[in-house]
């Protein structure tokens, strides 16, 4: 049996300093605790790396850089390219603004350094036309090319609204997991009503009612029990 320690330390590379003192002060808790960790995070009609990605959004958009981090190294090592991070982190501005969007590359230069890619880096203080056009600069096709022409126009026009209409947009990533996404940014932010409206849209977009019972596991890991009750009420009974 792979003990609590044992399990992070497989996932982290090293033993978080915050795992070690839940195991010195309650080993029970923590195996517990990576009990709950290992079913809410092992693979289902979502990936691993579509869990970790979608951690990383929901952290960068509530502004919690210590999280998204962690997850970030769970979703390069899952397969994530740089291309999908960013769509990732793209959305999170459609809740937490500018500054999700300058928290979130705290974000991509450690996957940067996980893919052992050497770039120049911007300024944690850019603006968001900035951030958008430095990751322009990583598309690798013309339809992602196109994509962030659009991205850059709607922000030159100053058209809030058309910017996050489009941010949701399938590109590299699927217009239903951004859905996913901003469903579980409302629910890891205790946003009942918005959870509930975002989860309807979800559905809409071709989001299955089991993603959507997945995604609220992980926004459980993340954001306690309260986002379980959350997005709970918008699940659908069977």
């Amino acid at each position: 049996m792979v003990t609590g320690l044992e399990y992070f330390k497989k996932v982290y590379d090293v033993v978080p300093g915050w795992v070690q003192k839940m195991h010195d002060n309650h080993p029970e808790m923590l195996d517990h605790y990576t009990a709950l960790r290992g079913a809410a995070m092992a693979p289902g009609v979502l990936s691993v790396k579509e869990k970790d990605i979608l951690l990383v959004g929901m952290n960068a958009a509530r502004y919690y850089a210590r999280s998204m981090v962690y997850h970030t190294k769970g979703a390069i090592d899952g397969g994530a390219t740089l291309e999908e991070l960013i769509e990732y982190l793209l959305v999170a501005f459609n809740y937490g603004g500018e500054k999700a969007l300058q928290i979130g590359l705290q974000s991509f230069e450690y996957a940067l350094e996980l893919m052992n890619t050497d770039v120049d880096k911007i300024s944690h203080e850019a603006s968001i036309f900035d951030i958008v056009k430095y990751y322009s600069t990583f598309a690798s096709t013309e339809k992602s090319k196109a994509y962030f022409e659009k991205l850059l126009s709607h922000l030159v026009a100053k058209d809030e609204n058309a910017l996050k209409t489009e941010l949701l947009n399938g590109n590299v990533v699927s217009t239903q997991m951004k859905y996913i996404l901003m469903t579980g940014i409302y629910t890891t932010v205790l946003k009942n009503k918005e959870t509930d409206y975002w989860a309807k849209k979800s559905r809409e977009v071709g989001v299955a009612e089991e993603e959507l019972a997945e995604l609220g596991y992980i926004c459980l890991l993340t954001a306690g029990i309260p986002a379980w009750f959350e997005i709970s009420d918008a699940l659908i009974k069977k």
